[in-house]
């Protein structure tokens, strides 16, 4: 006896999944994109100019 029991539909529906999130809504996936790539530039100012005062002082 299989250790996980699932009717053929079950695996059927497992197999073709077709659900492709970010395909159906690329506008949320861009707004993603643009506020990563935000905050890693504001980190890295951040880190620009703790690295800029330690290497005056």
């Amino acid at each position: 006896m299989a250790a996980i029991a699932l009717r053929a539909s079950h695996i059927h529906h497992l197999a073709k999944r077709r659900h492709n999130w970010a395909g159906e809504n690329p506008g949320v996936v861009l707004v993603f994109c643009i506020v990563f790539i935000v905050g890693v530039g504001i980190i890295c100012l951040f880190a620009y100019r703790r690295w800029m005062a330690r290497k005056a002082s």
